[in-house]
């Protein structure tokens, strides 16, 4: 077995080191090119209103129920148990939760009490951004989470 010298504990503490640096690197990268933007343009501004909206949303007393089945996508929006919400539209936003190149906004239609969309999602994690409004004018939005077995 060969001596250990200065030059060879010298390549140890660079390969190892340059093993640590890469690695943070190639995950900062990935951090930067997968996050998805802001959630909001101007964070005070969004505060300003945002306790009022909230009361107004939940004196709707609406709940969304999602469903998932054969690659249709089914969003129940309720008032209380068995009754339906007066909803006049409704907007839904389909993507993964750390990025947004799978992002969807699939086209919905009503049939009674349900909305449903064809949309193919692989498995995995996926979040659902419901955004309705209220005949009343009321602005209605829940984030929520969809898991798709596979």
């Amino acid at each position: 077995m060969a001596p250990l010298t200065g030059r060879k504990v010298l390549a140890i503490f660079v390969a190892a080191f340059s093993v640590i640096i890469g690695v943070n690197l190639l995950l900062a990268y990935q951090a930067v090119h997968s996050f998805p933007g802001l959630e909001v343009e101007n964070g005070y501004v969004a505060s300003q209103s945002f306790n009022r909206d909230m009361k107004a949303q939940k004196a709707l007393g609406w709940t969304v129920q999602l469903g998932y089945e054969s690659g249709v996508l089914t969003v129940d929006v309720d008032r209380a148990p068995g009754s339906p919400a007066d909803v006049a539209s409704l907007g839904v936003l389909v993507g993964r939760p750390t990025e947004a190149k799978e992002d969807k906004r699939p086209s919905f239609t009503r049939r009674g009490d349900r909305f449903s969309a064809p949309v193919e999602l692989r498995r995995g994690k996926w979040m659902v951004v419901i955004s309705a409004q209220a005949t009343n004018g009321t602005h209605f939005k829940q984030r929520l989470s969809l898991v798709v077995p596979g």
